[in-house]
């Protein structure tokens, strides 16, 4: 790859020793720190002495974490980079306990002393907010004997999923399937999107089988996993006096639990829009039983249409520019500064993302391959690069950071707003096709499938909490069920589709999908109030984009002109469903 293509990672270090040297600053801050144990808050000069050091600390150590974690993605088989980022992981881990005697000895504050501690030293007041949600978590926060436990039992909490990854990518065989060119093909993880593209439907449905019949076969054990799993949770859940896992998860990010409710509650009350996709689907491609199999196969055929990266920059550029001239002068430098590593390499890893710290530019990984995807790929990950660049820029350290609740907002309305200005730009009904049955997908794989997980998680939980083991049978059941319920009377529920939660790995990270559908639903709304001309809609996004963590996510959206404590979101998600199915049923 040419080095204009690859990120620039001396933005951060110049070379391992910088790293080094500022691994050492970071450790030398935490002992000072550790120092101040039992007179961390004794004093508005002490409480002040240790804010500081801490953010300093901090931030020293997410740029030590983010310069090796990038050089580690580079090039995973590379053992130097591979030992930098396992010292990182390490130095953080050790780091967190040895302060995590912080929380509980400042938890013995109250708002009134830390008040007097404000008037006597006002500069204090910058951590208000921060103070105020302190001091409303307190009942959740134990001893600091008790934290330093539960800092150990995360680690042990994680064993669940790395046990999970394990199993499925390691100990499980998977079989060997005839293909359509006449030779064998593994059923695993890895071929799965490819051979699921298929025209050949028999072939996908014997992919399929083979794939989740032999998650079938280690059922128990999965089972076994998710459920320690979901105790671990349940122990913390308990240990903190929350009054349920969930409570605890959203708890985080200050989401009310009413959210969630509520999402759960509009989809389930509006399913009909997908029910038609699903009849339309099994009709378009004339077929008699529709299965889960057949539910990622192209309705239209692929224009083969390759989107070289220079040109896929321009395109981005303008469909981004409703946002305004200054936002896309941002993204022009970050593409020409090289903040951004484009294509795949040897040893590279998979995927796409966004990255940064508080003290430098955002990062963004992709593996750029041509298609239109990719496109969107781009479009996406800078939108939560320019979500950070512009936080950063308008907050202190300790209110820049955002909740993933937002987060997926910035990424998702940038994509938005591609979709729309390619198919205005579209000049055949075969590229309006292809554009439409591509926002059915996203919003049925991320709106509704997603929002269908978040429904497993609430009721596995609950069942958990209930006292009421998770069994094989129930979980299987439990998700058979909600297949029927999401995707309607079209689609073939048999034994092979109840295995299919087992194979899902987000659900060891507890109460975490739902934000997928919240994100897309909220991101619909906003871009609907753009693209409509909607008065103020761009200033109160850009505003949005400037507020970093400086209050709750929901307050923070109503700045955008969205109110996720209501339907209407979702309504708004569902209604675009219903008209891009209507749009691609006319042009078909």
């Amino acid at each position: 790859m040419e080095q204009a293509m690859r990120w620039n990672l001396e933005d951060l270090f110049g070379n391992t020793e910088e790293w080094k040297a500022a691994l050492e600053t970071a450790k030398k801050d935490a002992e000072s720190l550790a120092g101040m144990k039992g007179c961390a808050g004794a004093n508005a000069q002490n409480l002040k002495k240790t804010a500081v050091l801490y953010e300093k600390m901090n931030r020293t150590l997410e740029t030590v974490f983010l310069y090796a974690k990038c050089k580690f993605d580079e090039n995973m088989a590379d053992t130097d980079s591979k030992n930098l980022y396992e010292t990182a992981v390490s130095a953080g881990t050790e780091i967190s306990e040895k302060l995590s005697f912080l929380a509980p000895e400042l938890m013995q504050l109250t708002p009134e002393i830390f008040e007097g501690y404000c008037k006597e030293l006002p500069e204090l007041g910058l951590y208000r907010k921060f103070a105020q949600d302190f001091f409303e978590k307190k009942i959740h926060v134990l001893s600091s004997e008790m934290e330093e436990l539960m800092v150990r039992m995360s680690a042990l909490g994680s064993s669940f999923r790395s046990a999970f990854d394990d199993l499925r990518v390691n100990d499980i065989t998977f079989p060997q399937i005839p293909a359509p060119d006449g030779g064998e093909i593994t059923a695993n993880e890895a071929n799965y999107q490819t051979a699921l593209l298929s025209s050949d439907p028999q072939f996908r449905l014997r992919y399929y089988r083979g794939l989740l019949d032999t998650y079938g076969k280690y059922i128990n054990t999965f089972t076994s996993l998710y459920y320690g799993s979901v105790k671990r949770t349940m122990f913390e859940a308990k240990s903190r006096h929350y009054a349920s896992s969930r409570a605890m998860s959203l708890a985080e990010n200050y989401v009310p639990e009413t959210v969630y409710d509520s999402l759960l509650k509009a989809v389930h009350e509006n399913q009909e829009p997908m029910y038609e996709y699903i009849a339309f689907r099994k009709k378009r491609l004339g077929l008699d039983e529709l299965h889960f199999s057949d539910l990622f196969v192209p309705l239209v055929k692929d224009t083969g249409k390759q989107y070289p990266y220079e040109e896929a920059k321009e395109i981005v550029l303008e469909a981004l520019r409703p946002l305004g001239e200054d936002y896309c002068a941002v993204i022009r430098q970050a593409m020409d500064e090289r903040w951004i590593d484009v294509y795949p390499a040897p040893n590279k890893d998979s995927g796409a993302y966004s990255t940064g710290d508080y003290d430098h530019h955002p990062l963004v990984f992709l593996n750029y391959t041509n298609t239109l995807d990719d496109v969107f790929t781009l479009a996406h990950e800078l939108g939560h690069a320019m979500h950070t660049y512009y936080s950063n820029q308008n907050q202190p350290y300790i209110y820049a950071g955002y909740t993933i609740f937002c987060a997926e907002v910035a990424s998702t309305l940038n994509e938005q707003l591609l979709a729309e200005y390619l198919y205005q730009k579209a000049e055949t009904k075969e590229e309006k096709a292809l554009l439409l049955c591509k926002q059915l997908d996203d919003l049925r794989s991320t709106f509704y499938r997603q929002t269908m997980f978040a429904d497993f998680e609430n009721e596995t939980h609950k069942m958990a909490e209930r006292g009421e083991p998770l069994l094989p049978s129930s979980l299987c059941r439990l998700h058979a069920d909600l297949n029927r319920a999401y995707y309607g009377p079209d689609l073939v529920v048999d034994d092979t589709l109840s295995y299919e939660w087992a194979r899902i790995p987000h659900f060891y990270r507890p109460f975490y999908v739902y934000q997928y559908a919240t994100g897309i639903s909220a991101a619909i709304s906003i871009s609907r109030r753009i693209l409509s001309g909607t008065e103020n809609a761009v200033a109160d996004y850009r505003k949005f984009l400037t507020t970093g963590g400086s209050d709750h996510p929901i307050e923070l959206l109503r700045i955008a002109g969205v109110d996720m404590a209501s339907e209407q979101p979702v309504l708004d998600t569902v209604a675009l469903f219903r008209d891009t199915l209507a749009r691609l049923k006319e042009i078909l």
